[in-house]
């Protein structure tokens, strides 16, 4: 049976119309992934290594804690009848703060002072028979051994009467133990007892205050930076280290006044292997609360020719660093490097850069070995904008 001409040139136009749409899903595919950039490179920052002599300094993670922490406990023990403070308030030394019931003290005070005078009359009556048996044996009258007898009465009555006024004394002072003084300046906490409440003596914590004028930063340093400022000073930490202290506060900002190391442990952690220094900043506006985190920055060393790179420029790998550098012919190689110290937003190299080495800064995730490049290079000032991911 014969195909009609009509048939073949549908079944050729068919034909012609599915490969014209291969060929647009083809060429559609292969838009969708090759490279945005001319020649096939990726876009990327980057900067050229400096060298120059700078200062540097060194970060140390820090906790602010009280200088003066004390925990309230009653000597005596007690209802609390009057509260003369809240919850947060400054306070001084000296200060009331609580008030225990008082009339148990007075009775006893009342009783005691009983006890003191009938055994202070007990004992003048004891005294004065003593000097008339003195006469009477002086002649001769009585035998000695009765007025040894009398003269030992005397003595333990007279050891009555002062364990009297001791007790007496006990009594006045458990009285005026009833009102709770604070024993320094600083902050009271919100957790005190309320009014009513029964306190035990030397057990029930009624209130915590802090002292926050001066306070206190501690931080730790690892052992080998400890023996590297210890040869800096001669054997112990140099007086830039100790007295020129830094504090940057969780925002980032710089609190106004400087600090000085006052405390450094006996020795290294055992488990930690660090040491942990104290140092004493001055808190008259009581910015600085006990509980907060800061960072103590320490002057360090004059650093001549040191060899510079941002700090987002570095990646981790397995406890080492390295950067992506662009080569001559700007395509992206890895290098290994050795970082020092720190120098605001930089990293000080030890190893592995020269100066006029060119390092990527922004876009190094997006390229791999031998990576063509399309780089745009920036100045250190650029570095204060944030990176873009």
């Amino acid at each position: 049976m014969k195909s009609s001409p009509k048939l073949i040139v549908g079944i050729i136009l068919l034909i012609g119309l599915a490969g014209w749409a291969f060929m647009r899903l083809s060429a559609g595919g292969k838009t969708a992934v090759s490279p945005q950039m001319p020649g096939g490179a990726v876009a990327v920052k980057a900067l050229r290594v400096a060298q120059q002599d700078i200062p540097i300094s060194y970060e140390f993670a820090g906790k602010v804690t009280a200088k003066d922490e004390v925990k309230i406990m009653s000597k005596v023990s007690g209802n609390i009848v009057a509260k003369m403070v809240q919850g947060g308030d400054t306070v001084y030394k000296g200060q009331p703060l609580f008030k225990i019931d008082n009339k148990q003290y007075l009775s006893s005070i009342s009783s005691a002072r009983a006890t003191l005078t009938k055994s202070q009359a007990t004992l003048r009556n004891t005294q004065r028979d003593v000097e008339r048996y003195r006469s009477l044996a002086a002649n001769g009258a009585i035998a000695r051994q009765t007025l040894d007898s009398y003269e030992a009465q005397a003595e333990e009555e007279m050891a009555t009467v002062e364990a009297n006024r001791a007790s007496l004394q006990q009594s006045i002072e458990d009285e005026q133990d009833t009102l709770i003084v604070s024993p320094v300046d600083g902050r009271i906490d919100v957790n005190e007892v309320s009014i009513g409440q029964f306190v035990t003596a030397g057990t029930t914590t009624m209130a915590t205050v802090s002292s926050v004028d001066p306070i206190w930063v501690q931080f730790s340093m690892s052992e080998t930076e400890y023996i590297k400022f210890a040869r800096l000073g001669g054997g112990t930490l140099p007086d830039t280290f100790r007295d020129n202290l830094k504090l940057i506060v969780t925002d980032g900002s710089e609190y106004n006044l400087t600090g000085r190391v006052k405390q450094i442990d006996r020795g290294i952690g055992d488990t930690t292997g660090t040491i942990t220094l104290k140092a004493f900043f001055d808190n008259p506006q009581q910015f600085l609360l006990p509980g907060m985190f800061a960072k103590i920055v320490v002057p360090g060393e004059f650093r001549q020719g040191a060899i510079l790179i941002p700090q987002r420029a570095v990646r981790e790998l397995l406890d080492e660093t390295f950067v992506t550098i662009v080569t001559a012919d700007n395509k992206a190689a890895s290098r290994k490097v050795k970082i020092a110290e720190k120098a605001g937003n930089m990293w000080v190299v030890a190893e592995g850069l020269a100066a006029g080495d060119c390092v990527v800064v922004e876009g190094m995730d997006k390229v791999k070995k031998d990576t063509a490049l399309l780089v745009t290079m920036i100045t250190p000032e650029d570095l204060l904008v944030p990176a873009k991911k």
